[in-house]
């Protein structure tokens, strides 16, 4: 499979990057600033996410069959902040969690109905069902997005050959959590997951990878929860 992975320079992303590549699969990974092989975009400026699509497929040699959006960010916005800075934090977090996702799935779309189908994997969040901190309202509605977005998707283009996925992990560990987990932070959020550990980025990464490549046509439209059953729906 010719695969366009966003946000694959570490984390979740890094996982599921060497996870496709061990299985033989083709991989344009993307990271903000590039390098060691990923093609280069900043998701927080518009537009540059058609530009990184057509990266892709001429890296791919003209075919893409998977797209996974996994390229996302976490930054806080109190409301307390200043009313400028509050809605720039809203606007960089829409822009790059949801709005370069959907433009790259709008690409993807008409590519794969040039090409007899394709899949997209959304990378989503606990949070888009369960809520986020007094300090992250955005990121919780910018991974809800993404949900409604896959399902409408799955929906719209399901007899095309078109099928869209997502994972919502909750909590993960990944370079940018481990200090936080480390920390006074952690003991807290492992005690609120039965499982008792919070989620790794191989088990999320082996998700992406069962529904990029094996999870059945029918199985369209699914979200796949990754959180040790500290919310379950």
């Amino acid at each position: 499979m010719n695969i366009l992975l966003t946000g694959a320079s570490r984390g979740i992303g890094a996982a599921t990057l060497r996870l496709l590549e061990r299985d033989g699969h083709r991989v344009a990974g993307h990271s903000t600033r590039g390098g060691e092989g990923l093609l280069a975009a900043d998701l927080s400026e518009p537009g540059t996410a058609t530009t990184l699509w057509q990266a892709a497929v001429d890296a791919l040699g003209g075919r893409i069959d998977v797209l996974v959006n996994n390229a996302g960010i976490y930054e806080a916005a109190p409301v307390a902040l200043e009313d400028g800075e509050w809605l720039s934090q809203w606007q960089r977090t829409l822009q790059v969690n949801l709005v370069a996702a959907g433009e790259l799935c709008r690409q993807a779309v008409g590519h794969f109905e040039a090409n007899g189908g394709g899949r997209i994997v959304n990378v989503a969040s606990r949070a888009a069902f369960r809520g986020d901190s007094a300090d992250h309202w955005h990121y919780a509605a910018s991974k809800a997005g993404m949900v409604g977005m896959t399902r409408s998707i799955a929906r719209a283009y399901a007899a095309k050959g078109i099928l869209a996925f997502a994972v919502a992990p909750g909590f993960t560990v990944s370079e940018m959590t481990e200090e936080y987990l480390a920390g006074r932070g952690g003991a807290a959020i492992v005690a609120d997951i039965p499982l008792g550990r919070v989620t790794s980025t191989d088990e999320v990464a082996e998700a992406i990878r069962w529904l990029a490549i094996d999870a059945p046509a029918a199985a369209t439209g699914t979200i796949i929860d990754l959180n040790g059953a500290s919310h379950v729906r």
